[in-house]
């Protein structure tokens, strides 16, 4: 048996005790002894062998068809990013000797971020935070380069503090970590990180067993800003192609909402003392 770790068989179990019998569709009778549904309950729905699905969880067998994955997602409700996440990973893919691999914004990325009159950051693969202009930075102190996302919104009071739907947020931030990451889970940044959360958070204990997984993408966020009270912004998540797992997030405000104004004083307090002084200078003279 391969030592490596069982990830396939871990995320077939692990959505199998969320799925209940009422929402597969399965009678219920006497006392079930287990979350969730049996494994020969999947195999049966699925249209497998009971042992053929042991193998699967198992990990004595690691490489199943696509139809198959794509039956046990049927049964297991996946939705599409889960799938995609499932099936990749019984694609073997082959095994090299992990590094830990420096993350570098692009100078032309760095430029745009200076440019935008919107908060904005880009984050690595695992959530660190590579570069934030100073309105990324008057939304919330956290959101600068060397920070990190995951750390900051699980575990710093201040950071919690922000969001009123911290549940809803952890979730998301959880299930789009996982995906981002995929198979590289043998990284060493991946494997402190991990550790690290999961000894201090039990909500991301909770989270990460959970096995979630959605693509980064938009989101509307709710804010609890200490300056402007309360601050609705949609959030953008878009790939960076030329570097492959860095991302750029932009808030920006609805049309018609009070969030334009509110990011426009966050803006004005964002200003370093020197530009406000000559704004006011200039103003007296006008």
């Amino acid at each position: 048996m391969t030592d490596e770790p069982n990830l396939l068989g871990d995320h077939l179990r692990a959505r199998r005790e969320l799925l209940t019998p009422a929402q597969a569709g399965i009678p219920v009778t006497g006392v079930r002894r287990v979350p969730g549904l049996r494994r020969e309950e999947v195999a049966m729905l699925a249209g497998i062998s009971a042992d053929y699905y042991l193998r699967l969880e198992q990990g004595r067998d690691r490489n199943p068809s696509r139809p198959v994955l794509e039956s046990l997602a049927r049964v297991l409700q996946l939705d599409e990013d889960t799938t995609t996440y499932l099936i990749g990973l019984a694609d073997p893919k082959p095994r090299r000797p992990r590094r830990r691999r420096k993350e570098t914004v692009p100078p032309s990325t760095v430029k745009f971020l200076a440019a935008l009159s919107l908060p904005a950051f880009v984050e690595g693969r695992y959530f660190d935070v590579l570069a934030a202009n100073p309105l990324a930075a008057a939304l919330s102190p956290r959101l600068v380069a060397g920070a990190n996302r995951l750390r900051d919104v699980f575990l710093d009071p201040a950071e919690r503090e922000l969001f009123p739907d911290w549940e809803l947020a952890t979730r998301d931030l959880v299930a789009g970590f996982r995906q981002s990451v995929g198979t590289e889970t043998d990284d060493p940044r991946f494997i402190e990180l991990v550790g690290e959360l999961s000894l201090a958070s039990p909500r991301f204990r909770e989270l990460w067993a959970r096995h979630d997984v959605a693509n980064r993408r938009g989101a509307t966020v709710r804010f609890d800003h200490p300056l402007v009270g309360e601050l609705v912004l949609n959030r953008e998540k878009l790939l960076l192609s030329e570097t492959p797992g860095l991302a750029l997030a932009v808030y920006h405000p609805g049309p018609g909402t009070d969030a334009a104004d509110k990011l426009a004083l966050l803006g004005s307090a964002a200003l370093p003392p020197a530009t406000t002084r000559t704004t006011t200078e200039q103003d007296n003279h006008a």
